[in-house]
């Protein structure tokens, strides 16, 4: 039983020895069912595991999906492709504080790496997309990103094009909103990124770590920077606090925004406010600037802050900081073969 509804159930009592090795034999078996059925070497008594080689796709639906990613159609004036927020060989972003949009216009939060978002729980800092085809229908008709004025305008233009619509028609029973947003998270389920040093560590290379990054490893584990940066992604399966140990909106010395809201946006409860969604650890060397609001602009300032403020260690000792980011240095992996640079 998971342990809200245990508390729920048994609120003046606490777990006895007995309960509790249940509690931790069900969290075992539901991480194990979580995971794809391709992962190797998985150890259900640790929280991170290593990236499978694939995941099961439609091929004909992921080549698709392929071309909508770069295709300026899906844009009000055809200059803005879903590639130029999320460019894959800037690690899937674009490397700016926030994107640059239609006709110039500035994003109002740092864009995530769309590598690996397939094994997100939800879509976006504030969760409001179930799935990668769900994300794929906000930024097109989005004023400050692609612009479109409607989703019939969209398809209006890819209904013109007779060879796009009788590749398309192969596959799909029409050209919709929802069939375009599916093909293209059809394709974003490939961008994936296993094979990274870490990974190679996971599964029984114990020489693919340095002694540092092993040291740094052992400091992420102690801080329990596991316990939200967990599972195949190293990130995006729950909804944290910014600033458990510290008011970090305040310290950060700059006007609160809408951004900074979270998931508040979405559910409007005040126990919301200032929560988001996780974000991978993986290639995070390659992903800066940091967190939401892109404050950190190198990943030792990223690690710095949460260790301050997530994990209360009040001042991090320098070495830890370089540890800690020689390890998730290690974090880089792997796109149809080559690492990721």
């Amino acid at each position: 039983m998971p342990i809200a509804k245990f508390r729920h159930l048994h609120w003046g009592s606490k777990p006895d020895e007995q309960e509790k090795v249940a509690l931790l034999n069900w969290i075992r078996e539901a991480r194990k069912m979580s995971l794809p059925k391709e992962t190797p070497n998985v150890d259900a008594d640790r929280l991170v595991q290593p990236i499978p080689d694939s995941i099961a796709t439609d091929e004909a639906k992921v080549a698709l999906g392929h071309d909508l990613f770069f295709d300026g159609r899906l844009s009000g004036d055809g200059s803005i492709q879903c590639h130029t927020c999320h460019q894959l060989d800037k690690g899937g972003v674009d490397r700016l504080d926030t994107s640059t949009g239609i006709e110039g216009k500035k994003g109002p939060i740092n864009a995530p790496t769309v590598f690996n978002a397939a094994f997100n729980f939800v879509q976006f800092w504030d969760g409001r997309a179930a799935d990668l085809a769900d994300q794929a229908k906000g930024p097109p008709t989005n004023p400050v990103e692609m612009g479109s004025h409607s989703w019939d305008a969209i398809v209006a233009r890819f209904e013109m094009d007779e060879e796009f619509k009788k590749e398309f028609l192969k596959e799909y029973p029409q050209v919709t909103k929802e069939t375009l947003t599916h093909a293209i998270g059809e394709y974003e389920k490939t961008l994936i990124t296993p094979n990274s040093d870490f990974d190679r560590y996971l599964k029984g290379d114990k020489t693919a770590l340095t002694e540092q990054q092993v040291h740094g490893y052992e400091l992420f584990k102690q801080h329990k920077c596991d316990t939200c940066h967990t599972g195949l992604a190293m990130g995006g399966q729950s909804y944290e606090y910014m600033g458990l140990y510290g008011d970090y909106f305040k310290d950060r010395g700059t006007p609160l925004t809408d951004a900074d809201e979270g998931r508040f946006a979405q559910t409007k409860d005040p126990f919301d406010m200032h929560r988001f969604k996780v974000p991978t650890l993986r290639n995070v060397a390659l992903t800066a600037p940091y967190f939401h609001d892109a404050s950190a602009k190198e990943l030792k300032d990223a690690v710095s802050a949460m260790l301050k403020y997530q994990s209360n260690v009040k001042q991090p000792a320098q070495k830890d900081v370089e540890d800690i980011t020689s390890f998730l240095e290690s974090l880089t992996g792997e796109f149809k073969g080559e690492k990721l640079k």
